[in-house]
This record gives C-alpha cells, structure tokens and sequence, in this order.
C-alpha cells in the first residue's frame, strides 16, 4: 500500500526527483521528434492484461508510487515477503518440480509417477478424471465415455492403493486437483498413508480443495455453497489437528485466470477466496494462527513475462499485510503466501504445437523469477490430449535447465529496486486491493459470488481479449499471425484405451461383492449421521472409505443432506 513521503522514503531528495523529471521531460520531447520520422509499432503498448506499459520507468515513477524499501520491499524471508518467503530462497532449496500426471487407470498413472520420480520429479501432482472430479463411480451412467480421458480414475480406496503401490507416502510431497468431492479424496489418501505405517507429521502435500472458485470459473461443484465451504473447513480444521505438514486448501487463482481473468482479477479473486475460507474458519472457532500457516495458493502463469512477476510480488506483500493488520495473526508462518505455479494451458496452441514449448519456458521464468515454491510446467501436446511420456520429459528437462545451467536460481528477485518492476508491482497491488474492497462491500465473497461479481467481471475480461485477438490488437503466433498451412509430421498425441472404463467398472462390481455389507453400512449410517448434526464430515468419511464405501456413495449421501448446487442463469 503506499505511504506518504515518497521522495524523502525512495532514498532521493526532492530536488533529485525534480532534476529527473526536467530531465525526463527534454528526453520525451526530443524523443517525440524521432517519432515522427519512425513512428511506434503500434499506438498502445500494454501488458496482456491491458495495462498502459511506460517506454521506460525512472526513479520519479518510483516515488509518485510512494515506495519505500523496508516497508514495501525489505529482505527475502521477512515482512511482507515482496521478495519471497525464504531468506535464501533456491540457493537453500529449489522449487519444488511437480508435472501433472494422471489418466487411465491407476496401474498407469502409477507408473508415470514412477517415470517421473526416476527422472528428478521432486513432487507428485494427480490429475483426476471427470467422473472423479464430480462426484461419480466409474460405473456412473453419468460419465459414460469419460473415464480416465482427462485423469486418472479412482472410484474407491483400492484404486487409491493402487495408484501410490510402491511409492512410500512419507517421502513424497503429492498435489491433488479435486474440489467437490476433495474431502472424500483426501480420507482415501489419508487412510493409504495410514495402511504404509507413515507417521502423521510425515504426511506432506496439498489438496486443492477450493470450492468458491468453482462457482466463479471451473464450474465443477456438487454441493450449493454454504455446506461445500462447511466441508473445506472441516478439512482444514481436521488437518490443523492431525496433519501438521499437510496443505488442506490450495486456494486457487489458476483456473479463474484461464476462464479469461486479467491478472489482476486472478490475484484479487483468489486472494478473496482466501479471505472467505479464513473468516469461515474464525466462525468455526479456530484460532488464525492454528491454521493460516497451512494456507496455500496455487497461480497461472501466462505470457506477459514482467505483468506475472509484478503479480507475485505484489500477491505475497498483499497478503502478509492483510493477515498481519486485518486478522492480527501474529505467527510468522501466516502471514507468508506460498504458491504452487503452473504455466498457462490456456495460452497452449493447437497450431504450432512446438511452438508451445518456448511459451512454457518463458512463463516458467517468469514464475521462477516471481519467488514460486513449486512449479507445475504444461507439456507442448496438452492442447490436444494428455501428455505423451515424450512431451511431459520435455515439460520437465525445462524446469531442469533453468535451474541447473541458466543462473536464475542464484540471486534473489533480482528484479527488486527496478523502477519498472517495483512500479508496476504498485499497479497492480493497489487494483487488486480496489476489488477485494468493492467485495468487502458486498459483503464477502460469497455474497458477491452469489450475486454473480466475479462471473461477471471475468466474462467481460474475455470477451474483451478476444475482441482484441480478432483485430490482432493481441497477437497469437500462429493463430493470428505467422500463420502456416502445414501440420507437423508424425506428432503423435496419447491414445485411452476405452477398455479402461470396462475394466474399472469389472472392479467395482467386485469390490462391492468382497466387502463386508455390515460394516459398510454401519459407516456410511455414520456418515449420514454426521452431516445431518453439522459435524465435521472428515473422521466419518475416513472410516466409511477403510470400509471400501466407494467416492460416489459418499458423495450422493452427502447431496441427500445438503442438496445439489444448480446456477442461476445470468446475462
């Protein structure tokens, strides 16, 4: 935020700032004389998002921003964390290199891990099918044709054993992409590690499990609103208790990005989300401190390579500064935004695909550049199918070479003190902060996204890119410029095996037959039990899925209790 006093606070005195803008102003006016003979490429240079980007910055941009460097900027590892959340960020560990990894069945997936683990993968990140992701068992007439296409298929605990067979879960982080039924997919990975014997300290990872962007983008919910928040809390209230070192929400600015959010949007968006669990949590009657260090977030990256950097920036000083002075958390460990980063798949052409290639590396930069904890790198081919074994290689020898031959990992944001950078980190943290206080207003982000806010905003955001992208105001190599005709040769994409919905269906019907009835049933009585007393939902559906209860059983007991969510139409 800034502060008064800005030349005095920027390190220059007020005749400096002055003599500097004289200066500036007899640059632009002989500059405006060059222009006339070679005119500017365009007549707006802005960043993707349509931010004004200046020709160049100057330490007066830099004071009219009120910047001051302990205040706005600091050290690495202190408040407010502009500059990352470790004092030695990668010269003390590197990011953690996650790819995404999931599809067909189990067996398969489990042995891409595998691939990956043997290859320098530090972290694991499961995809899961759409099946999954809504709630349903392979055998669901309701995903018919869908089963493992986009993830990997797990419809019981014997599918979760299946997928981490030989991989020891107290040596591995693991990311899980799931929402609706994320509560059920974490008791099954949590009764997994149970059945290894791993301590619970030694459990480590994170699960997505952030509803409210569902309803604002991804649009993959089960449950309305309040009662699927109820059961985020529930997982965040049972890890704080249980699972010290396990992330129980990864609060999410990456698929709002990718359904046409600028930058700032995803930023402000996410970060309310954030807001909204932790004040469910205050409700619930935790205690900040107890939970907020658990707290993570998980960003797009996209092409505009110094607009994602500022954002980083800006998101960590935003949220130190509101977990420090709004909720008074006085834990360190709060007021630090750690971030998972995943390049951008919607920047992902089909055109071209090889092209994508030198896309993600640069996003991958820009996210390394911006502090990321862990980054997550799209294959070339995930335009058109999931990834082929080739393609993910590729995706993560990227991730390797920037950080064992480019040098980046060696200094911290070494775009700190940059009139530009620390300018339009100032841009685009005081945006951000414009919108979270129109939401504040509104009464949450619950209330705005009831309202439809956030829908409304984005959808405006993405009609107006591709207004942008049709006038080739914005420019898409190969779809809207440099485009060819030709196709390249013998680029092979990943073939499912329809028989993988065959044959996940033949072991349902056989785990139903082998599990004893009795005890199935006494836990899923539990579970019912449990969600019509508002208890927390996470020890009954541990036990009811020890008892092979399967993911749709759980889920449709749960939508007997609270309902099914449906949207209302706007225009």
């Amino acid at each position: 935020m800034p502060h008064s006093k800005p030349e005095k606070e920027s390190g220059r005195r007020p005749s400096d700032i002055e003599e500097i803008k004289k200066a500036q102003d007899a640059w632009e006016s002989k500059l405006k004389h060059a222009e006339e003979k070679k005119p500017a490429r365009k007549k707006r240079f802005t960043t993707l998002s349509d931010m004004e980007v200046p020709l160049l910055s100057t330490p007066a941009d830099l004071a009219a921003t009120g910047f001051d460097y302990l205040k706005d900027l600091g050290f690495p590892g202190e408040f407010p964390y502009t500059r990352g959340v470790q004092r030695n960020m990668y010269r003390g560990k590197l990011w953690t290199m996650r790819q995404f990894a999931g599809f067909s069945s189990a067996e398969e997936t489990n042995k891409r891990f595998k691939l990956l683990l043997e290859h320098g993968q530090t972290g694991l990140s499961t995809a899961f099918d759409m099946p999954t992701l809504m709630g349903y068992d392979a055998d669901s007439p309701k995903g018919r044709g869908e089963v493992g296409k986009c993830g990997v298929s797990v419809s019981s605990l014997e599918d979760m054993e299946t997928l981490f067979s030989g991989i020891s879960l107290g040596d591995v982080t693991t990311s899980m992409t799931i929402n609706g039924p994320a509560i059920v997919i974490l008791a099954m990975y949590l009764a997994v590690a149970e059945k290894q014997g791993v301590p619970k300290e030694k459990v480590r990872g994170t699960l997505q499990n952030d509803i409210l962007k569902e309803y604002i983008a991804q649009k993959e919910w089960l449950f309305p609103v309040l009662p699927a928040v109820k059961l985020v809390v529930d997982t965040i209230e049972y890890g704080a208790k249980h699972y010290p070192n396990w992330n129980t929400v990864s609060i999410s600015g990456y698929h709002i990005r990718e359904a046409g959010a600028t930058a700032v949007q995803e930023l402000a968006f996410t970060l309310a989300d954030g807001l909204g669990y932790v004040d469910a949590c205050l409700a619930r009657g935790m205690k900040i401190d107890d939970f907020a260090p658990r707290l993570s977030f998980f960003f797009d990256v996209h092409n505009d390579f110094f607009e994602e950097i500022a954002k980083f920036r800006a998101a960590r000083r935003i949220w130190a500064r509101l977990m420090r002075d709004r909720y008074h958390a006085k834990d360190s460990r709060s007021w630090m935004l750690r971030t998972h980063a995943q390049t951008a798949g919607v920047s992902l052409t089909a055109q071209q695909p090889y092209n994508n290639i030198v896309r993600v590396a640069v996003q991958a930069m820009a996210a390394v550049f911006g502090g990321t904890n862990s980054l997550h790198t799209n294959s070339m081919d995930e335009t058109l199918a999931l990834p082929t074994d080739e393609a993910v290689m590729i995706a993560l020898r990227t991730q390797q070479i920037i950080a064992e031959e480019s040098g980046i990992d060696n200094v911290i944001d070494p775009f700190g003190g940059s009139y530009f950078m620390e300018t339009l980190t100032a841009k685009v943290e005081k945006e951000t902060l414009e919108y979270i206080h129109r939401i504040d207003e509104m009464g949450g982000i619950v209330r705005a996204i009831e309202r439809g806010y956030p829908q409304s905003e984005i959808a405006n955001s993405a009609y107006h890119f591709q207004k942008q992208l049709e006038a080739k105001e914005k420019v898409m190599v190969g779809v809207n410029k440099y485009q060819t005709k030709e196709t390249p040769r013998n680029f092979e994409t990943l073939y499912i095996d329809r028989t993988v919905e065959k044959r996940q269906i033949e072991r349902l019907v056989a785990l139903r037959a082998k599990r004893s009835q009795h005890n199935y049933e006494v836990a899923m009585r539990h579970v019912k039990e449990a969600a019509q007393n508002d208890q927390n939902m996470m020890g009954p559906i541990i036990e009811a899925v020890k008892h092979y209860a399967t993911l749709q059983e759980v889920c449709d007991c749960l939508r007997g209790v609270y309902g099914e969510y449906r949207e209302a139409g706007s225009f």
